[in-house]
């Protein structure tokens, strides 16, 4: 790694620039060629929860976020822009923005991806097919989850929209849109783009064309004219311009699980990784076949380099993991700061008989069942609130436990091994519980940031950067290992009690509370 000296600003292409637009904050981080961490910032944004199920975010304090992070981020390193190569931008899947062409004010708060408002009209648009109606073209259930039946709700529910989208005055965007518009100029000569990873998560595009599907877009009823474009993951998009970054290439766009499958180097058919984030998503690369799930996964998009052709994959995804965490700590007030959690989970020496299912946005996989919500199963006076934390963390790992077998259900191949990350592998306690419940190796990678790597990958390799994926596989080292320990018939045991758990929190939604 090069080193900036104190005052002496560094203007050598030295860097490349990850923006990483997650669930609950925005970072900048800046990697040299060994994929090591230079320098970070990160600023959190306003969770915003008007009614029971609806979760939204505030676009323009989200791109105020990302202004504040490049700059910070350089500040840092003490590098201006001269100092990086190019820049790669990784986002929060599915989470939908609509905003007005000629000003860039969005039209409503994003609909974030854990919303669920959207649950009686996707049953509307499965009509009797059923959920998996637009699978064969999508590789997606119809579900709350993404982003197509998101963008038709706000152009029902805000005054004049689908006329002016309908009149090209709008624009449609996932985050990664959002950005690359506003670091392209904006409202003066924006770029509309997108990538087939992003564009995968919509139930719009076809899996095969890598195209917007028209016949999908006037199912759903979105105007395509409102569309970004669709481009590979790693290409020159364009210049940032202006402001801080001006000229600076943006080169790669992924979605953040797709960019830590490839920030975890599985690159080759047949590997997986975990990510432990806000929820939890587990991604099996498929190559370039494309997999049809019979057990509640998605078929998406790995990921697509230039004009080679795209790489898919089998997700596994969970709503609802490290948030629970966040929700002990600012809604119960269980512990002062989401670390602590580990802590509290080891002040007992087990579950206590109870378990937890974290069914605030609904089960995704391999359940999708949107009528479900939270519970808190086998209270005694005997439960203390260390259970309801080791609980807590418990279900983090059983519902990888439930992805992993439909995983290797799909695959026919069972999973040897998991390489892991996110912010809840720090957590050891977890991830020796993971390990025993699913019965296989967990491996933590030394580069913890795998998301904001994969995206600096792709935009890396966009301008020669790096000089090929064999310079991606080179770089991943371990950190640590877990090895199962846990005797077969308390895994067995543990699991039942989390079956019967999960059942009972099924069919829990009221239909005119929930979509109000």
């Amino acid at each position: 790694m090069i080193e900036a000296t104190e005052g002496l600003l560094v203007t050598e292409a030295t860097y490349i620039l990850a923006i990483d637009q997650g669930t609950t904050s925005t970072r900048a981080i800046l990697f040299d060629r060994a994929g090591s961490v230079v320098a970070v910032d990160q600023r959190e944004h306003e969770q915003i929860f008007p009614r029971p199920g609806w979760v939204e975010h505030d676009g323009l304090e989200i791109w105020e976020n990302t202004r504040m992070v490049v700059g910070g981020v350089l500040g840092k390193a003490n590098v201006n822009r001269g100092a990086v190569a190019a820049v790669g931008i990784t986002n929060q899947r599915e989470t939908t923005l609509v905003w007005e062409k000629e000003t860039g004010r969005p039209i409503a708060n994003a609909v974030v991806w854990q919303d669920t408002r959207t649950g009686r009209l996707v049953e509307e648009l499965a009509g009797d097919a059923g959920p998996r109606r637009y699978a064969a073209q999508t590789g997606l259930p119809l579900a709350t989850y993404f982003a197509g039946p998101k963008i038709r709700w706000l152009l029902d529910h805000v005054d004049g929209a689908r006329e002016r989208a309908e009149a090209g005055e709008l624009l449609f965007g996932t985050m990664d849109t959002w950005i690359l518009w506003n670091l392209t100029g904006g409202p003066d000569g924006g770029l509309h783009l997108t990538d087939v990873t992003n564009a995968s998560r919509t139930l719009l595009m076809d899996l095969r064309s890598l195209q917007w599907d028209p016949a999908l877009c006037a199912a759903l009823g979105v105007p395509m004219g409102m569309l970004p474009q669709i481009r590979s993951s790693s290409e020159v998009y364009g210049q940032c311009h202006p402001g801080i970054l001006d000229g600076v290439p943006i080169a790669g766009i992924l979605g953040d699980q797709q960019a830590a499958t490839f920030g975890q180097g599985c690159l080759e058919r047949g590997s997986a990784k975990n990510t432990y984030g806000t929820g939890n998503f587990m991604l099996l690369n498929t190559g370039t076949d494309i997999v049809a799930s019979d057990n509640g996964l998605l078929t998406t998009v790995c990921y697509q380099l230039g004009d080679q052709p795209a790489v898919y994959a089998l997700e596994g995804s969970i709503a609802v993991t490290g948030s629970l965490i966040q929700w002990l700590r600012d809604n119960l007030g269980l512990i002062p700061s989401a670390p602590e959690v580990e802590g509290l989970a080891l002040s007992v020496a087990d579950n206590g008989g109870t378990y937890f299912v974290p069914a605030f946005s609904g089960l995704f996989a391999p359940y999708w069942r949107p009528d479900a919500r939270g519970a808190i199963v086998g209270l005694t006076r005997f439960v203390t609130k260390g259970h309801i934390a080791r609980a807590a963390l418990e279900s983090t790992a059983y519902q990888t436990h439930d992805v992993l077998q439909a995983m290797n259900a799909d695959s026919g191949v069972p999973l040897r091994e998991l390489k892991v990350d996110g912010g809840m592998t720090a957590n050891d306690t977890l991830m020796q519980f993971q390990a025993d419940i699913l019965g296989v190796d967990v491996i933590r990678p030394k580069v913890a940031e795998t998301t904001a790597l994969g995206a600096a990958y792709a935009a890396g390799l966009a301008v020669g950067y790096w000089g090929s994926t064999g310079d991606i596989l080179a770089n991943w080292q371990e950190d640590r290992r877990w090895s199962a320990g846990m005797e077969p018939a308390e895994r067995d045991r543990l699991l039942r009690g989390w079956a019967k758990a999960v059942h009972r929190a099924l069919d829990w939604v009221d239909d005119d509370v929930e979509q109000g």
